[in-house]
């Protein structure tokens, strides 16, 4: 895969959620911090985003906001308008977590009331919205962040723009008549159509971005030098990688490459592909249920042990109790922190 999706699929975890919401004047609803992205699309009308330490954000229709880190935050009619809690409006299972996926709400004067299933929300017992939203999160190995999402501003503001990101607006549109109109198949196609969504912003926001940034994974992702090597690294983990060997792939002698990918990335060369290794091991090991010999041969590990090694020393316990599901430690130690 190219580097972009590796981004993707190696920090996600479990089932991405999202609703459309039909907003009543007045209204404003808090948003919970979660474990992973986040993001709020305008369908209809206006609204204004908070995220505390930042100033308000006014959004209008086919405007995003995307928060890298899962921010809590508050979407409101104003800044003044009352706000709700949607943790207390949500019924709860024995763990805390919401009983089912909402895919609808209904908000306004009279309270908040979420919907399951079929339906549309703002349905002609509410009478016109004032705004409608397609918001979501996205879960992600907190203790696994990759470190490009780690570099993005803590809200990104993607405004609408008259024939501009036309994918973009398209995986909207998609995903909203998903939600406003759940159809057989559904429970398979909105997960898809998040995924999408996620690679389009941040696909946006590097394009946007792309001549602002000098160091860092944005900095990578515009260094064709330096991007040829980590793209050649992810397509091929288990190749013997050498700083020579990379270097040939980005066009540069052994120490011009070795200084300026380390100066992009944050780690030399060699440690990134060990790095990547290991995390690409981590997803396996969630994933499938091939031997762990397996796996530490896919990404280049002639030795059981020597892999059991590598991968206690990254996550902090071996590959078996992290395939058993046992927490791993909150801050990776050799994580590159591009610059």
């Amino acid at each position: 895969m190219d580097v972009l999706s590796d981004v993707i699929g190696t920090v996600r975890t479990g089932r991405p959620n999202a609703a459309r919401v039909a907003w009543h004047s007045p209204w404003g609803m808090r948003f919970p911090e979660v474990s992973g992205v986040g993001f709020q699309v305008v369908l209809q009308g206006s609204c204004v985003l908070t995220v505390e330490g930042e100033p308000p954000l006014h959004l209008g229709v086919g405007d995003i906001a995307f928060l890298p880190n899962g921010q809590g935050h508050v979407v409101s009619e104003s800044t003044g308008s009352p706000v709700e809690d949607l943790c207390a409006l949500l019924p709860h299972g024995r763990t805390g977590e919401p009983a089912g996926p909402v895919t609808e709400l209904v908000c306004g004067p009279g309270g908040a009331g979420p919907r399951f299933g079929s339906g549309t929300a703002g349905g002609a017992e509410h009478g016109e919205p004032a705004c409608v939203t397609l918001g979501g999160s996205y879960h992600t190995c907190s203790a696994r962040p990759h470190p490009m999402l780690a570099e993005l501003p803590r809200l990104v503001h993607l405004p609408a723009r008259v024939g501009a990101r036309t994918e973009l607006g398209a995986a909207v549109e998609l995903l909203g008549s998903e939600l406003a109109r759940p159809r057989p198949g559904g429970d398979a196609v909105v997960p898809s159509l998040l995924e999408m969504l996620l690679v389009y912003i941040l696909r946006a926001f590097i394009e946007e971005n792309r001549h602002a940034a000098s160091r860092g994974w944005l900095g990578v992702m515009r260094d064709p030098a330096v991007y040829a090597a980590v793209q050649a690294v992810h397509r091929d983990p288990a190749h013997p990688w050498t700083v020579a060997g990379l270097g040939e792939r980005a066009g540069l002698s052994r120490a011009a490459f070795a200084k300026r990918f380390t100066a992009l990335v944050g780690l030399s060369p060699l440690a990134y592909v060990t790095w990547w290794r290991l995390t690409s091991a981590g997803r396996m090991l969630q994933e499938d249920d091939a031997p762990i010999s397996a796996v530490a041969a896919r990404v280049g590990y002639s030795s059981q042990f020597a892999f059991a090694n590598a991968f206690k020393r990254e996550f902090g316990l071996s590959p078996g109790r992290y395939r058993a599901g046992v927490p791993v430690r909150e801050v990776p130690a050799d994580a590159p922190s591009a610059g």
